[in-house]
């Protein structure tokens, strides 16, 4: 099949081909740089260059001895092997990974080392293969880059994957063929007639992968205003707003699995007086180093957040035991971070825990949380204290529930029993 389809690819115009496929990729890689200019993501920029590096191979390999004084015959593709390698780079950049400049150039080398040999200059199936290698492995890198990315966010843009995968797997055609051809026929059909089967390919995949990398960085855009939106710049912990956001997205996963949550409600012990001794940079100072202890303390999926002043929140998908485990472990490592010297002042922190079912209202939570609290600062302050009584689930809006059987007693406690009992597990 591949070779008839590589035969009729002979009656295509090979040189329209390529002056489509070089003005296509060209004029993405413009829009690319302007897209970079406008929302400053630095692997835009390299992708954007990797386009226009890929059109200037193109056009120098289609003039070839047009120009004078003639370059180079290895020029065209070691700028083509630079390109993709550039593009592999990009989607490092793209997820905070370093630029391995090394591993980038050495398609390129490969190829300069692999042309100091003549049996191989005078080989057009030996040449196309080596090319094909180089390029599908930069993309399979490529497709292994943006797949390492395991965000939710990120896995739902299938294409991410797919589109470079798809390329690698097509330039890896030639090498199979390349087994398979064993005449002189072979070699004209790999030199030939897979050329135009490129030309189409790669006009494909650099619409395709532009697009995707323009996707992804417009996600990026947004989920950064997002965050933004939700997060306290002092502490850069989340605000009211976007800790009730994560809270009501916790609940709802934790309500499948009907196990409960807790509360931590902190407070930072006089902090007022902190404020009128020191003066406000030493109180923001104070709630700075907080945010980074209970950030550091606490685990990462936890939903920490500031509801204003010196007083935080954090909801934990743990029982009531496993909750005063960790808001002892906050308090104590507070304690000790405080007298380290700094900008900050000696502090401590108050500690009150609440659990209940995933289905209880956020707001009950934290005001069970809050009494609790209120009884640590009245006991001495610096210490945890957790409410006895557990929150029970909200009721849910239903129709109204069948006259019971008057021979069997209700027994008004038992549900709370019954909760308490869950977040004591």
């Amino acid at each position: 099949m591949f070779t008839r389809l590589a035969e009729a690819s002979m009656s295509l115009d090979i040189g329209t081909l390529f002056v489509i496929a070089i003005c296509v990729t060209s004029l993405l890689g413009f829009f690319l740089l302007f897209a970079w200019m406008q929302d400053r993501i630095e692997a835009l920029a390299w992708w954007g260059m990797a386009y226009l590096i890929g059109g200037i191979s193109g056009v120098i390999w289609r003039l070839g001895d047009a120009i004078s004084p003639p370059l180079p015959s290895s020029i065209p593709d070691i700028l083509l092997f630079i390109a993709v390698g550039m593009i592999w780079s990009a989607a490092r950049l793209f997820h905070g990974r370093p630029v391995l400049w090394g591993s980038m150039c050495l398609g390129a080398v490969i190829w300069l080392a692999s042309c100091a040999s003549p049996a191989f200059v005078e080989s057009a199936a030996s040449r196309l293969v080596l090319s094909s290698l180089i390029v599908a492995t930069y993309t399979f890198l490529t497709a292994a880059e943006l797949w390492r990315e395991r965000r939710k966010a990120v896995i739902r843009q299938w294409p991410a994957v797919f589109v470079p995968m798809l390329h690698g797997v097509i330039f890896l055609f030639p090498v199979a063929l390349a087994g398979l051809s064993q005449n002189g026929g072979g070699t004209q059909s790999l030199g030939t007639g897979w050329v135009a089967v490129y030309a189409i390919e790669v006009v494909l995949y650099v619409v395709g992968a532009a697009f995707v990398v323009l996707v992804l960085a417009k996600d990026r855009t947004v989920r950064h205003y997002k965050l933004a939106a939700a997060t306290d710049p002092l502490t850069e912990l989340l605000n009211r707003r976007g800790f009730f956001e994560a809270a009501a997205e916790m609940m709802g996963n934790r309500r499948l699995t009907k196990e409960p949550v807790s509360v931590l409600a902190f407070d930072l012990d006089h902090f007022k007086k902190i404020n009128d001794t020191f003066g406000h940079n030493t109180g923001d100072a104070t709630l700075h180093l907080f945010s980074v202890v209970v950030r550091k303390t606490l685990r990462a999926g936890d939903a920490i957040g500031r509801l204003g002043g010196e007083e935080f929140v954090a909801l934990l998908p743990n029982t009531l035991a496993e909750a005063s485990i960790a808001a002892e472990r906050v308090r104590k490592a507070f304690e000790v971070a405080s007298i380290a010297p700094g900008d900050h002042a000696r502090a401590t922190v108050s500690i009150g825990i609440a659990c209940g079912s995933p289905s209880a209202e956020i707001d009950t939570l934290i005001a069970r949380a809050d009494a609790a609290l209120y009884r640590a600062k009245s006991g001495g302050r610096n210490r945890v204290e957790a409410a006895e009584e557990a929150v029970a689930g909200a009721p849910k809006q239903q129709m109204p529930a069948p006259i019971p059987n008057l021979a069997v007693p209700l027994v008004g406690p038992l549900r709370g029993e019954r909760q308490n009992a869950l977040c004591s597990s």
